[in-house]
């Protein structure tokens, strides 16, 4: 059993800076929030690294960590924190050897208690179960509420619950996540900041 979820966000697969940062900075000023992810749909790395050091500098003007999606070469150059693995454990050891013992790696591991189980022994800082309902996040399997509650009461690795993740959803994985992992889902909504707050009192 967790202490109440911490709040990760993840980033519009697209957004335009100048619409985006000061959306951010709002919610970070007026909600704690644990950690921010950079999920980019692109490869390239100049939009990548303006994106990066935007949101390196509103992040860690607020004491938020900040990660990446799979680039973890990206990490020093830009000063962020860690990097988020989507490949689940592939290339754990070789960002691990690029980072360092310090810097934060996390681990998508879909459904699978054995993916899991394997990068905890590893060695990640967390691991990151998802989706909770059909969103189009992985192979399409779903991440049942049991695997979490198994999860908080045997590894003490932390987990991150996310995909599809509302008011629905949340109740049946909010006491054994770590962190609640708000994406798509929130930046789909006409006012972030209210549906951020409306999940945060179901907590």
């Amino acid at each position: 059993m967790t202490d109440k979820a911490q709040i990760y966000l993840q980033t519009p697969e697209q957004f335009d800076l100048a619409d985006f940062a000061p959306v951010l900075t709002r919610i970070l000023d007026t909600t704690p929030i644990a950690c921010l992810r950079i999920s980019m749909a692109t490869n390239d790395a100049k939009t990548l690294g303006c994106a990066a050091d935007a949101l390196r500098e509103i992040c860690h003007a607020r004491d938020v960590a900040i990660v990446i999606d799979d680039h973890f070469r990206m990490v020093e150059t830009h000063g962020l924190d860690g990097v988020h693995l989507t490949d689940s454990n592939r290339t754990i050891r070789e960002a691990r050897k690029q980072l360092g013992k310090d810097a934060i790696i996390g681990v998508y591991c879909g459904g699978s208690r054995h993916a899991g189980m394997t990068a905890a022994e590893i060695g990640v800082d967390y691991v990151s179960f998802g989706p909770l309902k059909d969103s189009g996040l992985g192979d399409g399997s779903i991440a049942p509420p049991d695997l979490f509650q198994w999860w908080s009461e045997m590894i003490e690795v932390p987990v991150v619950a996310e995909g599809g993740i509302n008011e629905t959803t949340l109740p049946s994985i909010k006491d054994f996540a770590d962190f609640i992992c708000l994406g798509p889902e929130l930046w789909a909504s006409d006012d972030p900041a209210a549906s951020l707050a409306a999940i945060i009192k179901s907590l």
